[in-house]
Formats: structure tokens, C-alpha cells, sequence
């Protein structure tokens, strides 16, 4: 018999709980809680009041361009903060490159207030 196989015995005991620990835990916490509930518990609750259509409802497309466009702007000003941190070893060279990347997101922002992306009304 292999030398190596009993070392791995314990990981194969370990992985082996891994696997039954949340398996286990969730059929017990289904045998003991209690059973209640009915048609109310299963309608959707929007801040307590009563829903008065159905929540697959289409939304206006201009709330996910906005939404992409946060998170676009967002991301790209995160990139500013290891510039900050090394300012002074990048010295002109720094300066200008992070001049062209800011040129390049006004020109951006400028192009989507143009468009009317911004727009809410």
C-alpha cells in the first residue's frame, strides 16, 4: 500500500464535513420551523403598501444608461488615486499623461450632456 495515501485521509474527512455540515443544517432548520405563513406571506411587499401592478413592469431605458455611465465615470476617477499617491516620482510626465486622460473624460462627459443622456424630464 502507498505511503502517501494515509495523509490524505484527513482532508477526505474534512472535505467530506464541509460538504455535510450545511446539507445537515439545512434539513434541520426545515424539520423545526414552524410552519406558517400562507398567500399574504408569498405576495410582494413594496414599503407596506398593497401592489398595484405587476412588478415586470418596463422601465425607461434611460435609468440603465445612467446607471452605466455612473459606473463608468466612477471607475475611471478610481484611477486618479494611484496617480495621486505617486505624483511626485512621475513629476511632468505624470502631470501631462493624467491631463490627457482628464481631457479625454470631459470630452466624454461634455459629449454625453450634448446627447442628452443626462436628461430627466
Amino acid at each position: 500500500m502507498n505511503s502517501t495515501l494515509p495523509g490524505y485521509i484527513p482532508i477526505f474527512l474534512f472535505m467530506g464535513l464541509a460538504f455535510l455540515f450545511p446539507v445537515v443544517t439545512l434539513l434541520v432548520a426545515k424539520l423545526i420551523r414552524p410552519q406558517t405563513g400562507g398567500q399574504g406571506k408569498l405576495m410582494p411587499y413594496e414599503c407596506g403598501v398593497d401592489p398595484d401592478s405587476d412588478a415586470r413592469q418596463r422601465y425607461a431605458i434611460r435609468y440603465y444608461v445612467v446607471a452605466i455611465l455612473f459606473v463608468i465615470f466612477d471607475v475611471e476617477t478610481i484611477f486618479l488615486f494611484p496617480w495621486a499617491i505617486i505624483y511626485r516620482k512621475l513629476a511632468l510626465f505624470g502631470l501631462a499623461e493624467m491631463l490627457v486622460f482628464l481631457g479625454i473624460l470631459i470630452v466624454g462627459y461634455v459629449w454625453i450632456i450634448k446627447k442628452g443622456a443626462l436628461d430627466w424630464a
